[in-house]
C-alpha cells in the first residue's frame, strides 16, 4: 500500500477534486443552494482538505493555514456555480419540454394551496438575481460569450491516434 504523503501535493489534490468532489456534487446543477447548504459545502471542501493533510481538529489549525498548506483557496461553491450556468445555458439554447418547465410555462394540473412564509428559491432565481432573465436568454445563444463568461473550460475532448 503506497503511503499518501509520499505522493506530490498536486496530484493529491487533483485526486480529491476529480473523483471525491465529482460524486459530492453529482446533479449540483439543478441544486438550488440556501445560505445554510454553502455553509455545509464550505465545510466540507475544508474536511477535505484537512484529511488530506491529515490535520485533527485538536490541532487548532485555522481554515486559512490550511488553505496556505495546500495552496488553495475555496472554490467549490465557484464551481458549482459554473456547472450550473453551462447546464442552464445548454438548456435555454434549445425548446425543449424542460425549459418551458424551468421558466414556469407549464404548470401542473394538480391545486397547489399557498404555503406558509417565504416564496421558495427556484432554480433559476440565482441567476436571475444578477442580470435578468431576458438578458440571460439571449446571452445564452452566443456560445463562446457564453463559455468566456462563465469559464466554461469544457471543451471537445481531443485525442491523439497512437498508430
Amino acid at each position: 500500500m503506497v503511503n499518501c504523503k509520499k505522493l506530490d501535493l498536486n496530484l493529491r489534490k487533483k485526486l480529491i477534486k476529480y473523483y471525491i468532489w465529482s460524486m459530492a456534487l453529482y446533479g449540483a446543477e439543478t441544486w438550488t443552494l440556501r445560505a445554510a447548504d454553502q455553509k455545509y459545502l464550505e465545510s466540507f471542501e475544508m474536511w477535505c482538505w484537512r484529511r488530506m493533510e491529515k490535520i485533527i481538529w485538536t490541532d487548532h489549525v485555522r481554515n486559512e493555514e490550511v488553505l496556505l498548506r495546500v495552496n488553495e483557496q475555496r472554490n467549490i461553491l465557484h464551481e458549482i456555480r459554473k456547472r450550473k450556468a453551462n447546464w442552464i445555458g445548454h438548456i435555454l439554447r434549445r425548446n425543449w419540454l424542460l425549459k418551458q418547465v424551468i421558466e414556469g410555462k407549464i404548470k401542473g394540473e394538480m391545486e397547489v394551496t399557498r404555503r406558509l412564509g417565504r416564496r421558495r428559491k427556484k432554480l433559476l432565481d440565482d441567476l436571475k438575481d444578477r442580470r435578468g432573465y431576458s438578458h440571460l436568454k439571449e446571452e445564452t445563444l452566443d456560445r463562446t460569450m457564453w463559455r468566456h463568461r462563465f469559464g466554461g473550460g469544457f471543451g471537445p475532448v481531443v485525442r491523439e491516434n497512437t498508430e
